[in-house]
C-alpha cells in the first residue's frame, strides 16, 4: 500500500510541486508514494502543471488509517482534517515549526528558505537522484513563485542556487521571464468570484486560541482590483464571521512596487497598529517592503497574541 504525499489545504504551487517532486524521490529510492492534494488549485499552479505536462494530483481529503508524507506546513490547522489517525512518515517545510505530533519518530527536513522545493532539490543531490526534466521545472516555478522572483525578504541564496540549477536541468534559458509570465497568470482577476479570489492563497493560524485567517493575492499592478476592492472588504467580513475567526487579512501584493496594501477586519479594532505599527484607514493600510506572509505578517501578528 503506497504512502502519500500531500501538502496543506487550499495548496499552493509550492505544495503541489512539492508533492510530485517527493513522490518521485521517495519513488525513486524505493518507497513507494503518491502526490495528493487537498483542494482545487489556482490558475498559476494549473499554468505551471500544464507547461510541464503534469496531470493534477488526486484529490484526497481523508488520509485515517494511510501513512504520509507532510510538505509545506507542520501546522494541524492546514494539515488534512483526520491526520490524528494517520501515520507521518516525515514532515519537509520552510515555515516555523507547528502544532502537529506524532507517535512514532519521523523524518524531518525543515530550512530556513524561501520555498520548500528549496529543500526537496536538497533531498535529490543528498540521495544522489537524477530529477527529471519535467519535474526540475515544475520546482523551479515553485521557488520563483514563494519567493516573488527573488524579490522576497524569504529568499536565500540556496532559493537562487536551486533556480539556476533547475533552470539548467528543464532546458529553461530565461527563468525571470518565465516567472513573469506566472504573475501575469497570477494578475488576471477578472470574472473570477470574490470568495474565491478571497481564498485563492488562504491560510488559516490558531494564534493561541485565536483563529486568524490571512489571505494573499500578489499581481503586477494592484489597478486589477480598482473595482472589486470593496466586494473584497465585504468579503473577508462574511468569511470572519462564517469561520468564527478572530481576524481575517487580506494582502493585496504588488510584486513591481514591493509592497502590500492590507485589507483587515477583526475584533481588535488596534490590531494592525499593535502588529505593523501602521493604523488602518478604512479597513485597509498600505504596508510598504512587505511580500512574505510568512516572515512579514506571522509573526508580528504572533507576537500581538501571545
Amino acid at each position: 500500500m503506497p504512502a502519500y504525499v500531500v501538502g496543506h489545504k487550499i495548496p499552493d504551487s509550492d505544495s503541489i510541486c512539492s508533492a510530485i517532486a517527493l513522490s518521485y524521490l521517495k519513488t525513486s529510492i524505493g518507497e513507494e508514494t503518491v502526490p495528493a492534494r487537498l483542494g482545487e488549485l489556482s490558475p498559476e499552479t494549473l499554468f505551471i502543471l500544464d507547461k510541464f505536462g503534469f496531470e493534477q494530483p488526486m484529490l484526497k481529503t481523508s488520509y485515517a488509517g494511510d501513512s504520509v508524507y507532510i510538505v509545506d506546513h507542520s501546522d494541524i490547522e492546514l494539515a488534512p482534517d483526520d491526520i490524528d489517525k494517520a501515520t507521518i512518515l516525515g514532515i519537509i517545510d520552510h515555515h516555523k515549526l507547528g502544532d502537529l505530533t506524532t507517535s512514532t519518530p519521523l523524518e524531518c527536513w525543515i530550512r530556513p528558505v524561501g520555498c520548500t522545493n528549496t529543500i526537496i532539490k536538497m533531498m535529490f543531490d543528498f540521495h544522489s537522484v537524477e530529477i527529471p526534466k519535467n519535474i526540475a521545472g515544475a520546482m523551479m516555478c515553485a521557488i520563483l513563485s514563494d519567493t516573488v522572483i527573488f524579490k522576497s525578504p524569504t529568499t536565500t541564496t540556496a532559493d537562487k542556487k536551486c533556480v539556476e540549477a533547475l533552470a539548467e536541468i528543464s532546458g529553461i534559458k530565461d527563468y525571470k521571464a518565465l516567472g513573469m509570465e506566472m504573475f501575469k497568470v497570477k494578475s488576471a482577476v477578472a470574472g473570477t468570484p470574490v470568495r474565491e479570489l478571497v481564498k485563492r492563497d488562504f491560510k488559516d493560524f490558531n494564534m493561541n486560541g485565536n483563529k486568524v485567517g490571512i489571505g494573499q493575492l500578489e499581481v503586477i499592478d494592484l489597478a486589477v482590483f480598482d473595482n472589486i476592492k470593496a466586494e473584497l472588504a465585504a468579503d473577508i467580513i462574511k468569511l470572519k464571521q462564517e469561520g468564527g475567526r478572530h481576524s481575517v487579512l487580506l494582502l493585496l501584493t504588488d510584486i513591481m512596487k514591493e509592497g502590500s496594501e492590507l485589507l483587515i477586519v477583526s475584533d481588535d479594532d488596534a490590531l494592525s497598529s499593535k502588529a505593523f505599527n501602521q493604523a488602518t484607514v478604512d479597513g485597509k493600510v498600505w504596508l510598504d517592503g512587505v511580500l512574505s506572509r510568512k516572515k512579514q505578517i506571522v509573526p508580528p501578528l504572533q507576537e500581538v497574541f501571545a
